[in-house]
């Protein structure tokens, strides 16, 4: 079972993207439902690579927190929409 939980959680269940920022979204099943966590990343080319980074300069907050904003939203609907059902 954990094996099928960890193919099932291999990838983010959504994803917001903002240019060269990303909030993944993940979803872990409970005996209670749903629960979301998220990650947030910033991707940049160094030497012609991608790189990922955790961390955000000054520049980079306002569109990290709209990024964060979306993902909020999101989860709040998934959440909303379940519970009416």
């Amino acid at each position: 079972m954990k094996e099928e939980n960890a193919k099932h959680n291999a990838t983010p269940i959504h994803s917001v993207k903002f240019g060269n920022i990303r909030v993944h979204i993940w979803s872990n099943e409970t005996k209670f439902g749903a629960r979301f966590n998220v990650t947030v990343a910033r991707y940049y080319r160094e030497n012609g690579e991608w790189k990922r980074s955790d961390s955000f300069g000054r520049e980079e907050l306002l569109t990290l927190s709209k990024a964060l904003d979306y993902a909020h939203s999101w989860i709040y609907e998934q959440t909303t929409t379940h519970q009416e059902a």
